[in-house]
């Protein structure tokens, strides 16, 4: 066996980036230039969106999407339990309650069954989370339709993903996006965007995350600097360039996954939705020993990870909220319970992935 160790996951650079990065100091236009101007645009077509802009991170998106909504005090927004806690905390930010609903037990993904049940006369937005890459199941934007709730569609993890033909992004009225070094592509560092659906939305988009400005000096609504560097933007450009094949090879890993992972005792590998196309961000088994489980796999050289081993609505910043209670959400607290995370990062070599298969298989329940 090779002594290095197998990464859950591993960032791409190259010459181009370098190049990149030169370009624009030599520039001395570091903020608001070509690049941020080009990426936003580009993000949105690639996505199938009406308008995009890039901005500082995946949270600080969902709070900029949340204001666009003009959600406030009084509202509350929907949210599974199952994600990243920017997912809920951005709703508190801007003086909103999260409702948690549970997840469905196939594809970790928010329940309609759940969602239609917690819909009240106060309910402003739904926040649906594609996790995993995961897409969320279609009939979320029906629910949403037919109630006339807008949606943010929460793509994280979800750069390239779709749904019944789709791209993540181009459905709901809303959505954000992250670019944190880990995800299926990144800017070098933090990074986000915003991509807008309605017209009345893309409009506004941009001001969002710059002070709500139109001109240099006018300000027509409230927003904020939530901006991007120009370094970032350029470096997303290439990025986004290379994303097509790195999805297409998260999926490939993937479908060797599927097919070594069909019958082990004690692991239950990860569904698709039918007819959708998964990005892949993790590959998240479900496994009856998880400590016993990641101890094997890391005496094998291969890491690993949990996303997530507490749900929101159980987190200590939650502790007065009143779904703070074990059993409130049985499906996202068995989950939280099982999982874990194994490497499918686009750059994982064949040796890599057949050490992978190897560990995962040897293991005795």
């Amino acid at each position: 066996m090779s002594d290095e160790r197998v990464q859950l996951a591993k960032m791409h650079v190259d010459d181009e980036m370098r190049a990149a990065v030169l370009e624009v100091l030599d520039s001395g236009q570091w903020i608001k230039g070509a690049h941020s101007k080009a990426f936003g645009a580009e993000w949105a077509e690639f996505c199938g969106a009406m308008a995009g802009t890039p901005c500082s991170n995946g949270s600080v998106a969902l709070i900029a999407a949340l204001r666009l909504l003009d959600v406030g005090p009084g509202d509350e927004v929907i949210v599974p339990s199952h994600t990243f806690i920017a997912s809920a905390t951005c709703i508190d930010q801007v003086g909103a309650t999260p409702v948690f609903v549970d997840v469905e037990e196939a594809y970790h993904t928010l329940d309609p069954d759940g969602l239609e049940a917690a819909i009240t006369e106060n309910t402003k937005a739904i926040i649906v989370v594609h996790l995993y890459g995961q897409p969320a199941s279609a009939r979320v934007f029906k629910i949403s339709e037919q109630h006339g709730i807008p949606i943010i569609e929460d793509s994280a993890q979800a750069h390239g993903a779709t749904l019944d033909g789709r791209k993540i992004g181009s459905i709901g009225d809303l959505a954000t996006f992250s670019f944190f070094p880990s995800k299926n592509m990144a800017v070098g560092g933090d990074g986000g965007a915003i991509l807008a659906n309605r017209a009345d939305l893309a409009e506004r988009v941009g001001p969002a995350v710059d002070h709500g400005r139109q001109d240099k000096y006018r300000h027509d609504f409230l927003g904020s600097n939530f901006r991007l560097s120009e370094i970032q933007c350029a470096l997303g450009r290439i990025q986004l360039r290379h994303l097509p094949d790195w999805v297409s090879s998260r999926q490939r890993v993937a479908a060797l996954y599927d097919a070594a992972f069909t019958d082990l005792d004690g692991i239950t590998a990860p569904a698709t939705r039918p007819g959708a196309g998964h990005a892949w961000h993790q590959y998240v088994l479900r496994v009856s020993d998880r400590e016993r489980f990641m101890e094997h796999l890391d005496s094998h050289g291969i890491a690993t990870g949990i996303h997530y081993p507490i749900p929101c609505h159980l987190q200590p910043v939650y502790s007065t909220h009143p779904q703070n209670h074990a059993g409130s959400l049985p499906v996202t607290e068995a989950i939280c319970a099982d999982i874990v995370s194994i490497p499918v990062h686009p750059h994982l070599s064949d040796s890599e992935v057949g050490r992978v298969i190897s560990a995962v298989c040897s293991y005795e329940s």
